[in-house]
């Protein structure tokens, strides 16, 4: 029945509609009640979009409100990922992309593989790892480990855990080393690795040209219409919004601070680029420039994994957020920061704002008022800059307050290219100014620095320590002898024990002590004496004969001990009291900060274990080993050589050396050899001598300060002998002023001294410098008494070329060799120690194919020797002591070239560059005239 039913074609046309009606009905319901909550979500998120509004992020100002850092309001491109269809997508991308492009504006290109000019792909970490290379002279280096390797012999770092060693890369000026002890992996092919394996690529050795199509073709699925360059344009976006995860309401930043016609042009063009929102959002701006830098720090982008874990996961920063990287925008980000507001808008089918419903105003970030007194700080920077440069030229440096030729023994010091200064308040230990030259401005990182400005901060010899740096907060970072400056330390020791400062010592010229000559400065210039000298006219004069004498509690001028008990131990612990062990507890910097470093035993004989260490490892070969004895092998030899560094504390008579060498499995004619050099070159001067006292007492071997100890040592002295933390910030206060955090000055301690007023005697000495002896040229007109104290530290060996490979190249006829004869030398030593990593680095196999062809030449007599460092530190006014200087030129020559800079800088301070004008008195330094 109901198939004749079915034969009728009206029924089935009945049928039909019936069937498809209770389908609609069905789906309708479904939509409606089933799903309908997620569907009245998705429209309403379609007509209502939440925008997060960027906090501004808190000011900057000196000691007076001067405004150092700020904000202004720069229009930033925006992209909601869940406003863009993936129909709609590469289109938009391509299109704002070409917007951007067409005005040359900045934009946010992480996407990580990039074309060549000749047309290859390229993976951004593979070019990290070969500029990283280049610049470290490892081109030939092929496994992070060999690099590691290298990298640990020519640093000439003994230790053998890959902790410690690391530990010590850390300390040493401008060497990163990126790559991972854990994996033996550079850093950055570990993020190559991690950034494919998000995308599912298994393969992680594949090549840059493969991953981009795998991209391209099977994660994006960009259609083939689209060239490369354009479908990277549109990875570069994608790239972006894919890395905001699950986040798909908060906006992208596709650009920041782009040209108001390319606003124009977005705006025109909306309709096409559905999704895109210009907001305006803050950007940090230093009204100054360059001044204070170094203080101030810059920000950049979270980009280290520390720094995603730390503000992204567990403070709920945006992943395109900008933080401080350094200086008082780093160790402040937190009260800097702000909290975001968010604005709740309905827009229309484009994406086109019609109103507001609600507002969240975002909170500023407090305001930070720092110790810095911004007008002093302008001084200081161009001090140090114009004196670094007439030294460079040796030329006659001349202001109202004198006028001195700053010109070395033999010509200008051209490379005095680097200086630093710190000025304290003796009384709080707050920092008035600190300036490092050369300086960068951190106003090129506020939205991203380019390559072409990043470059620009980069010495051009990296290998050179001493070469310009203008990210290096020398002040900080840079640890070095402090030569006669250190003088007063042991001035201060010897009367604490009771030797008056009247007593007289006979200046003989020098000190004759084993092989040594220890000698007066004066007489190694010309051979003269000073007579006979007490501490007042020893300070003054830097009389090295005197404190050789005091610090070894012997009167050498007529041959007796002094009337004083004087051991190291007691050396050690007035340098203690001065703080020139610690950190000076300083709010930047403080993981970088130096800590300087006071000579001792332990350290000497850890210096020469470290040199036997690498003296056996050079020379000691698997041949030497007696196979009659032993079985000869790499790591045997490794345990020899660790067994003989370790009898140095022990230092046995020559022949327990001998047969403990031969029991060690060594042939008889090398142990005889290497218990000579180990118990006369190196075991024998392990221990502590009376020529490393003369040493310490004029500041020089081991000792190692920076200019923010130095600073503190000399308030210590000045205030005295009140210790404090030195400091940068004076409160954060809240934007609406309704909370102020005080960061009051911190005393550590009142040093103990037998006798406080034994500090007066050595702040006569120092004033007698700048009035009586030779830094009197420096000061002559300055009508304010000051205390100062000169110091030369020497500096020794050679000034590494930029290239070294082309540098032996061009002297190999004075070396006495052919280049076909090298050439062959390194293919052969390269082939006979394929396993040592030292071969895979070409300037050491080089060097040693020369030296292999002519065992006498001297590979570096055409090198440039190191010229000396100038400290000059003090205090002003003598009478009643208010600032204290410490100022360091790399390469300077002669202590007193520092003078003139702290004549200038007590000259501002007291206010003698001020002048009287018609409607009152105005303070005017000479940079506003």
């Amino acid at each position: 029945m109901l198939l004749e039913k079915l034969k009728d074609r009206y029924n089935i046309i009945i049928l039909s509609f019936s069937i498809i009606l209770l389908i609609i009905l069905f789906r309708l319901a479904t939509i409606m009640i089933v799903e309908g909550e997620q569907y009245r979500e998705q429209a309403e998120n379609r007509i209502y979009k939440t925008i997060p509004l960027p906090a501004c992020r808190g000011e900057i100002r000196d000691r007076y409100g001067k405004l150092l850092a700020g904000n202004r309001p720069s229009f930033t491109v925006q992209m909601m990922k869940n406003e863009v269809g993936d129909e709609k997508i590469n289109e938009v991308a391509l299109n704002i992309i070409s917007i951007l492009e067409k005005n040359k504006d900045k934009y946010n290109d992480e996407f990580p593989i990039i074309f060549t000019e000749d047309g290859d792909y390229v993976f951004t970490y593979s070019l990290e790892i070969e500029n990283w290379k280049i610049r470290n002279d490892l081109q030939d280096v092929r496994t992070a480990q060999q690099a590691f390797e290298v990298l640990r012999k020519r640093y000439n770092i003994e230790e053998s855990d890959p902790v410690e060693i690391q530990q010590q890369f850390v300390k040493i000026p401008d060497l990163s080393v990126p790559i991972s002890i854990r994996t033996w992996k550079f850093i950055e092919d570990m993020a190559r690795e991690q950034w494919m394996q998000s995308y599912n690529i298994e393969d992680t050795n594949m090549t840059a040209h493969e991953a981009f199509h795998i991209v391209r073709n099977e994660v994006y699925k960009i259609p083939e219409e689209y060239t490369d360059l354009e479908a990277r344009n549109i990875m570069v976006v994608r790239e972006q919004l894919r890395k905001q995860g699950y986040l798909q309401y908060q906006p992208v930043r596709i650009a920041q601070d782009i040209s108001e016609s390319a606003v124009i042009e977005i705006e025109e063009n909306s309709i096409n680029l559905p999704g895109v929102n210009i907001a305006i959002e803050p950007i940090r701006i230093y009204p100054e420039g360059q001044m204070a830098a170094h203080v101030l720090g810059y920000l950049g982008k979270i980009s280290q994994q520390y720094e995603i874990d730390r503000y992204i996961k567990e403070q709920g920063y945006l992943p395109s957020d900008i933080i401080g990287k350094t200086g008082i925008e780093h160790s402040f980000e937190e009260t800097l920061k702000g909290v975001d507001g968010s604005q709740r808008v309905i827009v229309d089918s484009s994406g086109r704002l019609i109103s507001i419903l609600e507002r969240e105003e975002p909170i500023p970030g407090d305001t930070i008022y720092l110790t810095i007194d911004a007008n002093l700080q302008r001084i200081v920077e161009e001090v140090l800059e114009e004196v670094l440069k007439t030294i460079q030229a040796g030329g006659t440096y001349e202001t109202q307050w004198g006028a001195n030729k700053l010109m070395g023994r033999a010509g200008p010091m051209v490379n005095a290219t680097s200086g630093s200064v710190v000025v304290t308040d003796v009384r709080t230990g707050e920092v008035l100014a600190l300036a490092n030259y050369p300086t960068y401005d951190p106003n090129l990182f506020a939205t991203g620095i380019s390559i072409t400005d990043w470059n620009n901060l980069i010495p051009e010899n990296e290998k050179d320590p001493l070469a310009p740096r203008p990210l290096l907060n020398i002040a900080s970072s840079t640890a070095i002898q402090i030569g006669s400056v250190f003088k007063m330390i042991v001035g201060l020791a010897g009367i604490e024990q009771g030797l008056s400062p009247d007593y007289k010592i006979l200046d003989r010229g020098f000190i004759q002590v084993g092989g040594h000559s220890f000698g007066n400065w004066l007489w190694n210039q010309n051979r003269t004496t000073m007579g006979y000298q007490g501490l007042h006219q020893a300070i003054a004069h830097s009389n090295n004969y005197y404190f050789y004498s005091v610090a070894n509690g012997f009167d050498y001028g007529i041959g007796r001990l002094l009337p004083i008990e004087m051991n190291m131990d007691i050396l050690i612990d007035y340098t203690r009291k001065f703080g020139l062990d610690d950190r000076t507890g300083i709010e930047i910097d403080a993981p970088r900060e130096k800590s300087g470093g006071i000579p001792s035993t332990e350290k000497k004989t850890k210096t020469v274990k470290a040199m036997l260490r690498n003296h056996l490892r050079r020379q000691m070969k698997i041949d030497d080993l007696d196979n009659t004895k032993v079985e000869p092998s790499p790591e045997l030899l490794v345990q020899i050589i660790e067994e003989i560094v370790n009898w140095t504390e022990e230092n046995p008579s020559r022949a327990i050396i001998y047969d403990r060498m031969l029991n060690l499995g060594l042939k008889e004619d090398k142990a005889s050899i290497y218990t000579d050099i180990s118990k006369y070159s190196y075991y024998n001067q392990a221990r502590w001598s009376v020529a490393d006292t003369m040493n310490f007492s004029i500041g020089q071997g081991e000792h190692l300060y920076t200019p923010l100890q130095v600073a503190n040592y000399m308030g210590i002295l000045a205030n005295g002998g009140y210790r404090y933390n030195l400091s940068l910030v004076r409160k954060a206060q809240s934007y609406n002023r309704e909370k102020t955090t005080e960061y009051p000055p911190e005393l550590v301690e009142r040093i103990k001294l037998v006798d406080y007023t034994n500090l007066d005697e050595i702040k006569y000495g120092m004033y007698l410098a700048t009035s009586e002896a030779g830094a009197k040229a420096y000061f002559n007109k300055l009508p304010i008494d000051v205390a100062g104290k000169t110091g030369t530290a020497q500096r020794e060996g050679k000034i590494p070329p930029v290239d070294e490979v082309e540098y032996l190249i061009k002297h190999l006829q004075s070396f006495g060799v052919s280049e076909a004869a090298v050439e062959h030398k390194i293919f052969q030593l390269m082939e006979e120690n394929k396993d040592n990593p030292r071969y895979q680095d070409t300037v050491y196999t080089m060097r040693e194919a020369i030296k292999s062809l002519n065992p006498r030449v001297n590979l570096d007599q055409f090198k440039g020797d190191y010229d000396n460092f100038t400290w000059f530190a003090g205090f002003a006014p003598y009478e009643d002591p208010q600032i204290a200087i410490s100022i360091l030129l790399f390469q300077g020559g002669s202590g007193g070239y520092g003078a003139p800079i702290f004549r200038e800088i007590v000259a501002e301070y007291m206010g003698l560059n001020a002048v009287e004008k018609d409607d009152g008195f105005v303070i005017e330094s000479r940079l506003t005239k």
